[in-house]
């Protein structure tokens, strides 16, 4: 979490071509100390600093549902209300009945990268390998749009 007083935090995004959001789905929404970031991020809305920034965003929680596009569209919402550009996660969703956990976007989403860290899950084993690569995937397409936007 960026402290309200810290301005070099804020400028390090200030000055990046890009900036991913990321919280975990907790209790419907966004986590606390993101939110209380976002709050923080109105004097950059005021002075129009994200503008045409790109921006993408992720989220994980300890089930499968868990209100994962509630807290993908909270990231999405606050992307456009700085007038950042979303990029969307470009990846056809695995839909067979043979799909596992360790597919590429197992969790279906389009809008961001969704991933489930089942509650019983120790550190080590937390993240399925799809729900990993998804990520990586997703981080190099916003890598490449980037690109194309700063060239």
């Amino acid at each position: 979490m960026i402290k309200k007083n810290n301005s070099a935090e804020w400028e390090i995004l200030n000055n990046a071509d890009a900036i991913i959001f990321g919280s975990p789905a907790y209790m419907g929404g966004v986590a606390d100390d993101f939110k209380k970031n976002a709050d923080l991020s109105s004097k950059i809305w005021y002075e129009a600093k994200w503008k045409n920034k790109i921006a993408g965003g992720f989220t994980n929680s300890r089930r499968l549902n868990a209100d994962k596009f509630i807290t993908i569209q909270y990231l999405w919402t606050l992307a456009m209300q700085h007038a950042m550009i979303w990029v969307s996660l470009g990846i056809f969703h695995a839909s067979k009945k043979s799909s596992t956990t360790a597919d590429i976007n197992y969790m279906g989403g389009f809008a961001g990268a969704l991933a489930v860290s089942l509650s019983d899950s120790s550190a080590e084993e937390a993240g399925h390998t799809g729900d990993l690569e998804t990520a990586k995937l997703y981080g190099k397409r916003i890598a490449q749009i980037t690109q194309q936007f700063n060239k």
